[in-house]
């Protein structure tokens, strides 16, 4: 396991982002450290290449088997500037001692600019030779495959993100629901269709590996950003345990700026977990007046948009996740 965190990624196009959209995506951006290396899982850890649809061949999986031979699993989705070596899950926490505790923790790798969804055809910026088809591969190809190789669960399983991933989660687990008994979303957000969401959608993932968002979802009027937005589709999670966090943006205790580049990345990181907070707030509201309350939600008086806050929400929800998935 990698001792140290990726390198900071944001840019000044981040800043442009924040400015310009004044509601943007999240980046997935480190600014803390993972956790210290040990054997602990990873004598556990399988590395698969996975057949996935969509013309891409194969998309890999790394998996960490539950120390306790348990069949239940967590998918856990990265953000927006997902890397194709592994997760940031991997990269950045400790996500893979989750193991130790009753859960086969599984991590997709890649899916930059995804939102884990089905596009409507290859991303006409880069001349992408494949179409997205994460969706079908999340639901379809890749529990097959857990339940072939290793007897995991096709169904009863959690599925938790942050950023973009949040997003991702709880689509997913809105959809399918025979699949997910357990969503968690982190630092997402969770209304797309408030103003200015969409704009910012397209900047950001133009800013995210030059991504074309008519390609995913088509023009902003378009019903494929309705079905995936989480405001407008929460009926499907009514009865559905979840975990919905976001931070205050204020800096808390795993802010330590030391240079000129930490307080700018600091200073970033709390302008997106803001903004995720009061999407975030608004999508609790949402829930509220539809009677829909199997969410816990979690609001941090500190917290930015970076790695260490998801990893202490990961270990806070574990006990409702386990609850979930083991009934």
């Amino acid at each position: 396991m990698r001792e140290t965190p990726r390198p900071p990624r944001r840019s000044l196009r981040s800043l442009v982002l924040l400015v310009v959209a004044a509601v943007v995506l999240p980046l997935g951006i480190a600014l803390g450290s993972g956790a210290a290396a040990s054997a602990g899982p990873y004598a556990r850890l399988q590395e698969d290449w996975v057949s996935a649809p969509g013309g891409v061949g194969r998309i890999k999986v790394r998996i960490w088997l539950a120390r306790n031979g348990s069949n239940r699993a967590v998918y856990l989705l990265d953000g927006l500037r997902a890397t194709d070596d592994v997760s940031g899950w991997e990269h950045e926490t400790n996500a893979a001692w989750l193991s130790d505790h009753g859960v086969n923790v599984i991590e997709p790798v890649g899916g930059e600019s995804s939102f884990y969804s089905d596009w409507y055809g290859p991303n006409n910026f880069t001349n992408q030779s494949y179409t997205y088809m994460w969706e079908k591969f999340l639901t379809e190809n890749l529990p097959n495959h857990l339940a072939w190789n290793y007897g995991i669960s096709r169904s009863r399983n959690a599925v938790v993100g942050l950023s973009m991933g949040g997003n991702a989660a709880l689509i997913l687990a809105s959809r399918h629901r025979d699949q997910f008994v357990f969503a968690g979303a982190l630092s997402g957000y969770l209304n797309l269709s408030a103003p200015g969401m969409r704009e910012a959608i397209r900047v950001a993932m133009l800013d995210a590996g030059q991504y074309n968002a008519d390609s995913m979802w088509g023009p902003p009027w378009d019903p494929a950003w309705l079905l995936h937005d989480p405001f407008v589709q929460a009926e499907g999670l009514r009865g559905l345990p979840m975990w919905i966090s976001a931070g205050s943006g204020l800096p808390g205790d795993h802010d330590r700026p030391a240079n000129p580049v930490d307080y700018f990345n600091t200073s970033t990181a709390m302008g997106l977990e803001a903004l995720s907070l009061v999407q975030t707030r608004a999508f609790e509201v949402r829930l509220m007046t539809m009677g829909i309350d199997s969410a816990h939600f979690e609001f941090p008086s500190f917290g930015t948009h970076s790695w260490p806050y998801w990893q202490d929400q990961l270990w806070a929800m574990l006990p409702a996740m386990r609850d979930a998935i083991s009934r």
